[in-house]
Order: structure tokens, then sequence, then C-alpha cells
């Protein structure tokens, strides 16, 4: 069959980092016989040559190709173009990894919009990627109706005929933005980008000791040049107006005015910020025109207006400011809705802790002429931040930890202006509440609950909490559609989190007590604390010597908050002796887990095969509490060896 999809990885030196790549590329659903993976070794000097060899000797799909050192990513990937095979080509570094489905999902989706370019959705472990761009869908995206500038990386599929017929091909050599050059170039000559939101498609990752390529320290002088090149392809691609304003404002926005800000450059030596802040500012004074930076939000107006007057010591001054602002949340109530958990919350910014204030009559004032000093400058943004605050936003991202994707939920937001003191200063404060279906998440884990607030310049995250133990909500574990889920706060720190897929313990059900079960005839009605938004099929099992017997029973409202009512038909041969009982919330599942109930059955002679009684989980003898002591403490052994070793 052709090859639908050439994946291109260029390697250098990335030793043990390359073997998750390796791993999300031999796992992909797409049928073996329809993609391909291209391994181009830019002159490796560790052991991965040898790896990718044997690789490719045992794998038909994989083609490894060696060359010397280029000095970078361009050459390997026009390398692998030219022997791709594939309708479309994937790029894919060789520190990052893909979701399982990643080139099905892209490739189907690409052809169905007749794409020649899909971005798939990103994560981030440990490092920034774009979140507008990915809240929804986008199947026929362009630069003027969604965010794509915000994603240069050239981690998206290709078609490989649009590439030829436009000779589109990476800058090569020892430089930066090769990337900035050939994407922004494919976004504006594409018939048609699509943007797959709701699957995460790629994995970028960083480093444990923060060596991938992209982090190292960069020579401002050809940084910036580089970044010249980037500007040239939208000026030959466009008009002089808005959209070229908008498109030079995401250089001016992310690779300039964001270098210069809070803690970003204050963590800088002197000297190498100064030759930062003067290449930044020659860029600025040569390719930007007054409708670029007028477009920015207040906060990064300022930087750019202070960088285009060359006022260094200013800048630092105001990054000094702005290293004091962070987002600060407050949880409020968090409840079960039938399916849906409830989570009301409210957000604002602080300044060095507390919260921040604005003034209260405060009007819209164009910033046209550089501030005089931080002083006016700060008094300016408090001013437009306020009157601008009726676009300011809080959002609630579930971000799963293992992997760092992450997913919008629906929020209803509201803005409330707090006077303060005599009036004359408010806070601006977001109160919103997320409505989270949870059998929407794409998998089981553990999600945190991460706050994004928009106000003022200020685009920044911060967890949901904390919430003081005293006064948190404890919301019950809740069953929805077969999924238990805890909504639960962390330790020490009281921030949320929604554990999927839970079982055993931390289920809760061991909080029900014996008195809570009765057995009347052969029913079976147990009080369980754990919401069900409606009836739900479970399975009982009961054990007792070996043996074993499984039985359907429901799950039920129950009135009170978090309660529900199981009930059973209980087999009607029963045998004498103890019979443990454990509940399957999912008994569909492909792997059914039990977990144990707090009570236990006992059988006795009498009519119809015997009675049965309520009785509490019988403890297990010293012999037995030592073996299963000794196992816990190999476990725990075995547990540190294996991280020691990571």
């Amino acid at each position: 069959m052709p090859v639908k999809v050439s994946v291109i990885v260029p390697v250098y030196n990335p030793g043990a980092y390359i073997e998750d790549c390796i791993a999300s590329l031999q796992r992909q659903s797409l049928p073996p016989d329809e993609y391909e993976v291209i391994y181009v070794d830019d002159g490796s000097t560790d052991a991965t040559p040898a790896r990718l060899d044997a690789l490719a000797a045992e794998d038909p799909r994989v083609r490894v190709i060696h060359q010397e050192n280029s000095g970078w990513s361009g050459k390997p990937r026009n390398v692998g173009i030219e022997a791709s095979r594939g309708e479309f080509v994937m790029f894919v570094d060789n520190d990052d990894y893909l979701g399982d489905e990643a080139l099905e999902r892209m490739y189907d989706y690409g052809v169905a919009h007749g794409a020649d370019v899909v971005v798939g959705k990103m994560a981030g472990r440990n490092r920034g990627v774009p979140v507008e761009l990915f809240r929804r869908n986008h199947p026929r995206a362009t630069v003027e109706n969604a965010p794509l500038i915000d994603s240069l990386t050239p981690h998206k599929m290709f078609r490989r005929a649009f590439l030829d017929r436009i000779g589109l091909r990476f800058p090569e050599g020892r430089r930066r933005l090769e990337d900035h050059v050939f994407v922004a170039e494919a976004f504006l000559r594409a018939d048609n980008v699509s943007v797959l939101s709701d699957y995460v498609c790629y994995y970028h990752v960083r480093r444990d000791d923060a060596s991938n390529a992209g982090f190292q320290r960069f020579d401002p002088v050809g940084y910036f040049a580089n970044l010249r090149e980037a500007l040239d392809v939208v000026e030959r691609h466009t008009e002089p107006g808005p959209v070229r304003d908008r498109l030079f404002r995401r250089w001016l926005r992310v690779e300039m005015v964001e270098r210069l800000r809070g803690r970003r450059l204050l963590v800088l030596p002197d000297d190498y910020r100064r030759e930062l802040f003067a290449e930044i500012h020659k860029v600025v004074v040569e390719r930007f025109g007054p409708g670029v930076a007028a477009g920015l939000q207040p906060t990064q107006q300022v930087v750019a207006a202070l960088t285009a007057a060359d006022r260094y010591d200013d800048v630092v001054a105001f990054a000094e400011w702005e290293a004091g602002v962070a987002p600060k949340t407050a949880p409020g109530g968090v409840t079960w809705d039938g399916g849906t958990l409830r989570i009301g919350f409210t957000a604002e910014y602080a300044s060095s802790g507390e919260p921040m204030t604005f003034p209260a009559d405060a009007a819209r004032t164009p910033l046209e002429d550089t501030p005089k000093d931080v002083r006016e400058a700060v008094a300016w943004v408090e001013a437009e931040t306020a009157a601008r605050f009726g676009q300011a936003t809080a959002d609630l991202l579930l971000r799963e930890r293992a992997s760092a994707a992450q997913y919008f939920q629906p929020v209803q937001l509201t803005r409330e202006t707090v006077p303060v003191g005599d009036g004359e200063r408010v806070r601006l404060v977001l109160r919103a509440t997320a409505a989270v279906d949870p059998s929407a998440l794409p998998g089981d884990g553990v999600w945190d609950a991460v706050v994004r607030v928009r106000l003022g310049g200020w685009t920044k995250e911060c967890r949901l909490g904390p919430a003081p133990r005293a006064s948190r909500p404890a919301p019950h574990a809740a069953l929805v559609r077969g999924r238990p889920v805890l909504p639960y706060w962390t330790e020490p720190h009281g921030n949320l989190s929604l554990d999927a897929g839970v079982r055993g313990r931390r289920l809760g059900l061991g909080r029900a007590e014996p008195t809570d079960a009765t057995v009347s005839g052969d029913r079976l009605r147990a009080l369980l604390p754990l919401h069900v938004p409606g009836d739900t099929g479970v399975r009982l099992r009961l054990t007792a010597g070996g043996r074993s017997v499984e039985v359907s029973g429901t799950l039920s409202p129950a009135p009170g908050e978090g309660r529900a009512l199981l009930t059973a038909t209980l087999p009607s041969a029963r045998a004498r002796g103890v019979w443990r009982a454990a509940l399957c919330l999912a008994p569909d599942a492909a792997e059914p887990r039990f977990t144990g109930l707090p009570f236990a059955l006992r059988g006795g002679r009498g009519a119809r095969g015997g009675v049965v009684r309520v009785v509490p989980v019988p403890r297990p003898g010293p012999a037995r509490r030592l073996v299963r002591r000794a196992r816990r403490v190999l476990a725990a052994a075995r547990h540190r060896v294996t991280s020691a070793g990571r």
C-alpha cells in the first residue's frame, strides 16, 4: 500500500531521551505498512547511531540516514524530506514523542479537509506550548481567523506535494529559528491549514537536565539576524496593514517583549541582558511601525515603548515591579450535580502576595508618549487594566499530571469590582463556576485543576488552591458513566485535583459502616459513600475459603449528599462461613477491578440453605499481618531502587 505518512526525526546525541520517541512511533495506531520513520543522524557521537541501525534491522518501517554534523536541525529535516515516500511528512524531535493515535488522526483530519498543513494539539512536559490555539478544532484555519502564528515549531504534518510545489525547505547550517522561516511561509501559502485540538498528538518535552538545543543560551546578534528572516517571509507574502501588523506582533511579543519582562529578564547576568536588550532595540526601531505595538496588552506596550526609546534601566525597573505579580485563586463550592462536577472559584492578581488594587474610575487612554519614568508607566498600566476589565477572563483547565495533556472546561464568569478603603481604588475579582464532565476526560489518571487568568497584559496560570483545611469542601467520589472519579485536595498544599479511575482505599467505600448494610431474605441493601447520577449496574463478588461467586447489582441515588444504595440478589445456595464482599464499579471494562467493602456476610444453617447476617470484615491474624507488612516493605524497597535508576 502507498505510504500515508513519513515521520522525519533529526537526531543528534539524544542518549536515552530518544527511547520515548522510538516507543511512541512503534505504537502508532496507523497500520504499519501505511507509515515510515526516517531517522536522520546528524553526526551523533554517542551510542545512538548503533541503536538506530539495530532498530532498522528489526523494523521494516524504519530507515536511518547518517551524515556529518550540519550544526542544526534544518539540513537533517531536508534530507528526510527528500528521502520520504509519504503523502504527508511529519516532523518529530528526538527527545519528544507522539500520542498513540497521532498519525492516524492527523492524516485522516488532513485528508478530510484538504489540508496542506495539519497542526495537532500539543502538550508541554515542563515547557510551554500554545494554549489558545487548541481551545477547539479549526478545520479551515488561517492566520486571520485563528492564532496559528502562535505555533511556529515544525512539529506538524505537511503535504509533501505542497512542499515540492512551492519549493519550501528549511534554512540550513548553524543557526536559530529555521522553523519560524519554514512554518510561517507554509501558513501563508497553504490552501488550507487544519488544527486538530480534541486529541493530544505531540508531547513537547524538556529534558531533566534542560539540555534541549532550544534551551541553550543564544548569541543575540545571530538570533535576531535569523528572526529578521522570518519577518522577511511575512513581508513577502502580506501587504502593509492590520494583518501584517498582527503577524509581526507575535515576534515582538514572544521573542522580544516577553524576554524583557519580570523574572525572565532579572535572572540573566547584567552583561548578557544588556546585549539582549541592544539587539531587541535594533529590531524594534528597524522593523515595527506603531500599529504593531499598539495591539499589545498594557504591560507589553510599556515594555515595547521603553525598549524603542532605548531605556534599559527603566525596562529593568519595570521588570522588578512585574516580578511580584502573580494570580491568586480561592476555591468555592465543589459539588456533584448529576454527572457534572461544579467547581466554584474566584481569581485576581496579587503583588507580593497582597491583592492588587486599581483606579475605580479609569478610562482607556492610548499610550501615545513613552512614560517618563516607571512610576508613570505603572500608573498607566493600572488605569488601562481597570478600563479593560470587561475583557478579563478566568479559565479552568484540567491537566493530566503524568503527560501534561490539558483541556479547557466550560466556565460561567462574572466580573466584580470590590471597593477598597475610601472607594477610590478597587480590586478586580473574577468569579467563575466550571462544569466538569469527568466522562469526557480522555483517560484515567490524576488531573490537576489549573486556573488561567488573563488581565491587563498578564496571562498566568496557577493551581486552584490553596483551600484552608477547615473550610475545604469535601465531595465524595462519584461513579459517572462507569468511571469512578474522586475530587480531592492535595497535601500539604491544598490544591484541587481529580483522580479519574480511582480504586482501592482512595475510593472511600471503607467509610461505610457494617450497620449501613442489611439482608432480608435473599436481598442485600447497603448504603455506600458514593455519588451516582442514576441507576448504574455493578458486580458484587463474595469470597470465602478460596471460593468466590459473582452476582449483578445496582447502585441507585440515595437520600443525602454523596450516598448510593447498593441492591443485589444473593445466591440461593449460601454456604456456611464468612464471605468477604467486593464491588466492581465498571463491570464492562476490559480488566474489571474489585474494591473491598467494609462488611462481610456470614452464612449459617436454616431454611432454604442458610441464614445470612452482615458482620464486620474479620481482621487478619498476627501471621498474616506480618506477611502483609513484609510485602509492603519489599514493594517500597523495589520502588526506591526503580526510582533511583530513572
